[in-house]
């Protein structure tokens, strides 16, 4: 297996007013927002293909990023999920309940050795390009 993780695919924080939160940066620093945060527009440099990172504003108490305990957490592009999850198991590194798959990618969790939860993302960019519409920046 060559590349495990190919980019970062969106950083996740939580707020105590998200709403708020993605207001201030709509204003200030020009993100166009919608309920799941922005879209950040870029070319993958070996196919030109769009890819895409998102930031995105958690309420404070979200159960989302659970076991972990930190108020963030990253999500990594990755090129073949299910083969970068055997590699990982047999490495020791015990995955987060089940795989999810969406039209826009596949998912796993797992947690690195300070309780930070990172999700896995194997994108599928053209769906994703589409569902993500006027929040997708350029």
């Amino acid at each position: 297996m060559e590349k495990r993780v190919t980019g970062i695919g969106g950083v996740f924080i939580k707020y105590n007013d998200p709403e708020k939160i993605r207001n201030w940066y709509t204003q200030h620093l020009g993100f166009h927002t919608d309920d799941y945060g922005t879209s950040f527009e870029w070319r993958q440099v070996d196919n030109n293909k769009p890819g895409f990172t998102i930031w995105s504003a958690f309420k404070s108490d979200s159960k989302y990023f659970a076991p972990s305990t930190k108020e963030f957490m990253i999500n990594l592009r990755v090129a073949d999920l299910e083969a970068l999850l055997a590699v990982l198991k047999t490495e020791g590194i015990e995955q987060l309940g089940e795989m999810q798959v969406y039209e826009y990618g596949k998912f796993a969790h797992i947690m690195d050795p300070e309780g930070n939860k990172i999700e896995l993302w194997e994108p599928n960019d053209d769906d994703y390009k589409q569902m993500a519409g006027d929040a997708v920046t350029s």
